[in-house]
């Protein structure tokens, strides 16, 4: 996520299995500011929602695997629950617009539509997401930067692998709420973690590098639900 008035390119992740709507997407948004990627299907689309970080989502309706509605239901309830919604659909009734504004779209475009107009709600969306999403988080003497990914406990930097700093974001963002273990099994595996307890090596590493050097422990498990970060109330 960017700061407001900053120049970097707009992330965006387009869901549709047409080719050619993709195809016509990519050449018109290629002449501004914009890194585009591209799924398919809804579970593919699912797996890079919740790894990747995105400006905003264009998601059609109908797709194979997972359709849209059921797509951005899932999403409303994962670590990525703030990243506007586009949908983009052929469906054009009310009740069918409804639905969708339900499901946790934030905005509707009908097919056949204007790649210009696309363009402007793009634009739209990803301001309003700017505003939303801080660039810096800090729980305590914690600092993550969502920019550099770069990660401080009171003024040590702290090296973490891709895992480790995926579970450290979304344990930050909701501090000092607890997250659920599935929550953050499906934040890295989506719909297919590994066997074995593969959470609780990841946040074995996660404690060792953000709380064993320092005297205050800030990652507590609670026991059978989850986990949580933040200093512990008295």
């Amino acid at each position: 996520m960017r700061l407001a008035g900053s120049i970097s390119p707009i992330k965006v992740l387009v869901v549709e299995d047409n080719r050619d709507i993709c195809e016509n997407i990519a050449a018109f948004l290629e002449k501004y500011d914009y890194i585009l990627d591209f799924a398919y299907d809804g579970q593919s689309a699912m797996h890079l929602a919740l790894n990747e970080m995105f400006d905003v989502i264009v998601l059609d309706l109908m797709l194979p695997r997972m359709d849209g509605l059921i797509f951005c239901q899932k999403l409303r309830m994962s670590t990525k629950a703030d990243v506007p919604v586009l949908m983009l659909t052929a469906r054009d009734t009310l009740e069918d617009k409804l639905k969708g504004f339900e499901a946790g779209a934030d905005d509707y475009l009908v097919k056949p539509f204007a790649l210009q107009e696309l363009h402007v709600r793009l634009q739209v969306l990803s301001k309003r997401n700017q505003v939303k999403m801080p660039n810096l988080l800090a729980v305590a003497d914690l600092t993550l930067d969502r920019l550099t990914l770069l990660v401080h406990r009171s003024g040590q930097r702290i090296d973490l692998t891709p895992a480790c700093l995926k579970l450290l974001e979304r344990l930050m963002e909701a501090s000092p709420s607890v997250v659920s273990r599935n929550s953050l099994e499906n934040l890295l595996w989506a719909d297919d973690p590994p066997d074995g307890d593969a959470l609780r090596s990841h946040m074995y590493k996660l404690r060792q590098a953000i709380d064993r050097p320092f005297d205050i422990p800030l990652i507590h498990t609670i026991h059978r639900i989850g986990y949580r970060i933040g200093e512990e109330s008295h």
